[in-house]
């Protein structure tokens, strides 16, 4: 039993459009990064190392030192929160 030409290329487009649809369905979820100032850092942030080690007291992986209007602060970061 041979399939005819028309057919084979019915069922391969079929296939393609299948395959596309069902791709462009799914989502790629993006990681969200949660940032808040420390609660326990005292005075001017001057050094992201030493913010860093607050934070890691604060449950938090990382830190840095971050510019807000005249004052520079510690602020906690936390991947996928």
């Amino acid at each position: 039993m041979a399939l005819s030409r028309p057919r084979i290329l019915a069922a391969a487009a079929f296939l393609l459009l299948l395959l596309t649809a069902t791709g462009s369905e799914m989502k790629v979820a993006e990681a969200r990064t949660c940032v808040s100032q420390s609660q326990n850092f005292r005075g001017e942030c001057l050094s992201s190392t030493n913010c860093a080690s607050v934070c890691k007291t604060e449950n938090f992986p990382d830190g840095d030192c971050k510019t807000r209007g005249l004052e520079r602060k510690c602020f906690c970061i936390k991947e996928d929160c």
